[in-house]
């Protein structure tokens, strides 16, 4: 019998304890993805199928059996076929005597049926003991294991915007699309069409304050890139710094100087440097 295996993530598992039989009657979607998180509790899980030779894509530890032999290996049988195919349950009277179905099915419609499915499953065997469960949740959602709300435990009580590097993502995206948009309006306005249109003043203004408010930008959009591992030796190949490093140091450099500039004892000199102050001259 060939089967197609599905890989398993192990939740929680103990070699020493005796594993549970439980009986699954339907090998679909949901029959399969329920049987997987079973096997990934610590369940021996059995498959009752009509056809047990050919069905596959099984999870890779679970036994596939035809229906009556399947359900005489468990006392809890979880009947993952739709409500039409139940007419054979009649059949299993008395093997299905005593043990707990678990009717997982839905209607398409409301009021699809006179009764609900449960009830006409207890019909059809009435020594059975049947119960619902899992009717609001999805194939997809079980085979989401990674996702499933149960295993994102959390360990310390901190702040969560502290321990979360996702305010670090939006950052890098935000300073990236403003120093983008700024860097092609410097661009734009440095096209002789456009620059003959300005007066020095525009001019003046979009290379100059543009230009170092474009710089700036750049510059934390790579600094937020690094965020904690710009000066971390476990990332150092042949101990030498990344290429984001290395790109920083111009424009850092500039930055450091420009504003150097710009403080009130060295700006005020240079404002008179460029109207003309000399030193030791007579007209000073």
């Amino acid at each position: 019998m060939e089967k197609t295996c599905t890989v398993m993530l192990p939740l929680t598992m103990n070699s020493s304890e005796k594993r549970e039989n439980v009986c699954i009657f339907g090998t679909g979607d949901f029959g399969r993805s329920l049987g997987l998180k079973m096997l990934q509790c610590g369940y021996s899980v059995v498959f009752g199928s009509r056809n047990p030779r050919t069905s596959r894509l099984l999870p890779n530890g679970a036994e596939v059996l035809s229906y009556s032999e399947a359900a005489q290996k468990s006392d809890i049988i979880l009947i993952a076929i739709h409500r039409e195919h139940y007419e054979f349950l009649t059949d299993l009277i008395e093997v299905l005597k005593g043990k707990i179905l678990v009717d997982v099915s839905n209607n398409l419609k409301i009021n699809q049926y006179p009764e609900s499915n449960a009830e006409y499953l207890a019909q059809l065997v009435p020594g059975a003991h049947v119960v619902k469960a899992f009717n609001t949740i999805s194939a997809w959602a079980l085979q989401s294991g990674a996702l499933d709300a149960s295993r994102q435990v959390i360990t310390k009580k901190d702040n969560p915007f502290i321990t979360s590097m996702a305010w670090l993502s939006d950052s890098y995206v935000s300073l990236g699309i403003l120093g983008f948009f700024l860097f092609v309006l410097l661009g734009i306005t440095s096209l002789p069409s456009v620059s003959n249109m300005m007066n020095w003043r525009e001019f003046r203004f979009v290379q100059s304050k543009l230009g170092y408010l474009t710089l700036i930008l750049c510059t934390a959009h790579t600094l937020v890139y690094g965020g904690r591992r710009f000066l971390s030796p476990s990332i150092l190949r042949w101990y030498l710094p990344s290429a984001y490093v290395l790109a920083l140091i111009i424009p850092c450099t500039v930055l450091v100087i420009k504003f150097i500039l710009i403080m009130p004892c060295i700006n005020k000199t240079l404002m008179r440097i460029r109207q003309g102050w000399e030193r030791n001259s007579k007209y000073s």
